[in-house]
């Protein structure tokens, strides 16, 4: 093998998987109507977010509304599903990109608003739009190693702040060409929130098990998205080559614990159906079992896997394999198999 690990649980389910939706509805149209006068003075054409990304809309939070009150409204539906009493969890793991200040973790005002035990650890895993199914990962580890029954990995995120600054920029008389492409990207994202409880397999057979996965890094691609903040800035197509080619080796190396050619479905991180297309002919994986929520979505970062698996929950039979495929800025990349 030439991959960086490749990791298999004996004992964890996941006991329930929820999307927290946002409501206000923004569309690329609308977008293109703020940008008219930058495409025009730049010779650029409107409808790139629709027509390139195959992005129609995006959701915001409402005015008074946090990331943070995304993921507690995630992880109270997700516990209220699993049925598992809140004062069991062990482990509370906030994955969110988005963050109010540098510190405290944002981890703390979630596990507050839930009402969990002080006994439950809690800690912000971030690892741009991977960090969700790293803690899964992780999570999983705590379960089988046997220090805890239950865990909650969640996260909510919000691209009001940064699209609007985005779009400040861009509509002004000095914006070039050159920054409008290397920004276009944060116009992608979506606000929304996610959840998944995790228990022990052996305490829940109606659970649906994790059967382990495989990791690798591409660190030397760190510099092709950076975003803080109030700005992202993207080399959209170097992102996308170095993302698929990350994809491919790690895809590769699981062949040796792992057959993933028959999946029911491949839940991939969500970014563009450019994206989605290149990678289902990469790796020869049918399209037809891509579930997409990018389109009505957008990219909603590390939320984004989980949240397109919970609007597919209801089409799932027991015994379907679904390979989740997360991938993450710097690049980092991780597949997690999951039998339901």
């Amino acid at each position: 093998m030439d991959g960086n690990s490749s990791f298999h649980h004996t004992n964890t389910s996941v006991l329930s998987i929820v999307a927290a939706e946002a409501p206000v509805v923004v569309t690329s149209a609308q977008f293109d109507e703020q940008l008219g006068e930058a495409y025009a003075r730049l010779g650029l054409r409107p409808g790139l977010l629709e027509g390139l990304a195959g992005i129609r809309e995006r959701r915001w939070w409402p005015d008074g509304v946090t990331f943070a009150d995304g993921a507690v409204m995630a992880g109270e539906k997700a516990i209220a599903a699993a049925g598992v009493d809140s004062a069991k969890i062990g482990v509370m793991i906030n994955s969110s990109v988005s963050r109010a200040f540098l510190e405290p973790s944002t981890a703390v005002e979630i596990h507050h608003k839930l009402g969990l035990p002080t006994s439950c650890v809690n800690f912000d895993l971030a690892n741009a739009c991977l960090g969700f199914v790293n803690g899964i990962h992780l999570a999983a580890t705590m379960i089988d190693g046997g220090h805890l029954d239950y865990a909650l990995v969640l996260n909510g995120e919000d691209s009001r702040g940064i699209q609007e600054k985005t779009i400040e920029r861009l509509t002004h008389p000095e914006a070039t060409s050159e920054q409008f492409f290397n920004e276009f990207a944060s116009l992608t994202l979506g606000s929304g929130a996610a959840a998944m409880v995790l228990g022990r397999s052996d305490l829940h057979p109606e659970g649906h098990k994790v059967a382990g996965g495989v990791a690798r890094a591409g660190t030397e691609h760190h510099d092709l998205c950076v975003g803080d903040l109030e700005k992202m800035r993207t080399d959209t197509r170097g992102l996308m080559e170095a993302g698929l080619d990350l994809a491919e080796a790690a895809w590769i190396d699981a062949k040796s614990s792992y057959d993933w050619t028959e999946m029911d479905r491949y839940i991939v991180h969500q970014v563009s159906s450019v994206h989605t297309s290149a990678l289902c002919q990469r790796l020869g994986i049918d399209q037809a079992k891509v579930p997409l929520s990018f389109p009505t979505f957008g990219n909603i970062g590390p939320a984004s896997l989980p949240f397109t698996l919970a609007l597919e929950v209801d089409a799932l039979a027991p015994g379907d394999r679904v390979l989740c495929m997360g991938i993450g800025s710097g690049l980092n990349t991780a597949f997690c198999e999951i039998v339901w």
